[in-house]
């Protein structure tokens, strides 16, 4: 459950490489993680229904078997439309390996403790998948992400296997059936929605706008599943509710990534309480959500299957409304951005000669970078100034960089706040509804 949720944000803090490895684009390389957030929300229903008739354990780990070959395709993968079918097929995998380990886990430690595991392992997959991407990205390549995957897949086959029932049937025709629940899923695709800005579009600023490393931008990030950690400890010290656990969840999330597009400068500093904001609402929010969606349901596996359809439905969805806002942001930031990089070489204090052949370094950059956040760097490295005016030019360096992170971080903005609003709506979502005639 752990693995195959933290696969649905893993590689955020690898697509900056991906993009550029498989020459592709900002709007193109985001279908390696919408593909799989779509498979999996639209099979993990269809998945539950096939657990109605049989064993639980045979399906699990042929899921899980699915998803450990399609993992090592998409290592392999040397084209941008061969790794989106291979985290298609994963997804497919996935969503009958997060139903089956619900049944499991259920029939193994009863239900309130089976669920509330499930749940645990998916929050903390979800906030650890960008984090151990990054890690492994800048320790070793993109690829490496999928790699590790396969022996973990593989040593969960045999693992499921152990529950395989003797009589080889799966539930019972008697066993009760209750409806779904709609407002807790609604709000978990909201919730998820939202939280798509911080686990996609933050890592992206920081990798692709800021030009901070993988590495970098991982240890940046990990102060989500760390904030996210420290609810429960926190829940237990309070004493709160379920109902002022998601509304104070929901607000944290909301301030988190308003903070978030409020962010003065590219100094990491200033993203540590935004981010403490957006972990703490996540931890409050996902487990409540989940058990109210699912506590007392049979069967299991139909209602987990419904959640994790919400939640990752969430994530196509927030990934739709905010990916094309913030690439439009970003194009619009470009002319602007062109003029104050104009009018830094300009005031340079540097020989005319070399202010040509800077300027003629720097358009051929944001003409091969079009679209995204330019890397300027190659142009001053090329560059052959005399001694005496090398300081100028690193100093010009550090000002055009600067200049392009105020930009990066302003294009940002508006998806930030959209993604506040989606986490208010998220809150507005569970007000109970007054029946009419009833008072």
């Amino acid at each position: 459950m752990g693995c195959v949720l933290a696969d649905s944000a893993v590689v955020t803090l690898a697509l900056p490489e991906i993009l550029v490895r498989l020459h592709t684009t900002v709007g193109q390389v985001a279908w390696v993680l919408i593909a799989f957030n779509l498979v999996l929300a639209v099979v993990a229903r269809p998945a539950a229904w096939f657990y109605k008739k049989h064993d639980p354990a045979v399906l699990c780990a042929a899921g899980i078997a699915v998803f450990a070959g399609a993992s090592a395709l998409c290592a392999v993968a040397g084209s941008l439309e061969v790794l989106i079918l291979a985290r298609s097929v994963q997804a497919v995998g996935g969503a009958f390996a997060v139903v089956g380990s619900l049944q499991l886990l259920v029939e193994e430690l009863a239900e309130r403790r089976g669920t509330a595991w499930w749940i645990a392992a998916g929050v903390l997959g979800t906030a650890v998948g960008p984090m151990a991407g990054g890690l492994l990205t800048d320790a070793f390549s993109w690829r490496s992400i999928f790699v590790v995957q396969v022996p973990i897949a593989v040593l969960a086959v045999p693992a499921a296997l152990v529950k395989r029932r003797r009589n080889g049937q799966g539930l019972a025709d008697d066993a009760p059936r209750h409806r779904v629940r709609i407002q807790p899923n609604i709000a978990l695709a909201l919730l998820s929605a939202a939280l798509t800005a911080a686990l996609f579009l933050f890592v992206l600023l920081l990798v692709d706008g800021w030009r901070r490393s993988p590495a970098v931008a991982a240890v940046t990030v990990s102060v989500i599943p760390l904030a996210a950690l420290l609810t429960r400890p926190l829940i237990r010290m309070l004493r709160s509710g379920p109902l002022a656990q998601t509304t104070s969840g929901c607000l944290l999330i909301a301030g988190g990534l308003t903070g978030l597009a409020l962010l003065p400068s590219a100094d990491l500093a200033w993203t540590i309480a935004p981010q403490s904001l957006v972990g703490l609402g996540l931890g409050l929010t996902l487990d409540p959500l989940s058990l109210q969606a699912m506590d007392g349901r049979t069967p299991y596996s139909l209602h987990g299957g419904w959640t994790i359809a919400a939640r990752h439905a969430g994530v196509v969805l927030g990934l739709a409304i905010l990916t094309p806002v913030f690439t439009a942001d970003l194009r619009s930031a470009q002319p602007p951005a062109k003029d104050a990089i104009t009018a830094l070489v300009l005031n340079a204090p540097l020989a005319p000669q070399d202010k040509i052949a800077i300027a003629h370094g720097l358009a051929d950059r944001l003409k091969q970078d079009s679209g995204r956040v330019p890397d300027l760097s190659p142009a001053f490295e090329q560059l052959r100034v005399p001694a005496a005016e090398k300081p100028a030019a690193a100093q010009l360096e550090r000002d055009l960089d600067l200049q392009l992170e105020r930009a990066a971080t302003h294009a940002f903005r508006n998806a930030f706040l959209i993604g506040a609003a989606l986490a208010v709506t998220a809150l507005l979502s569970l007000i109970p509804l007054r029946r009419r005639g009833v008072r």
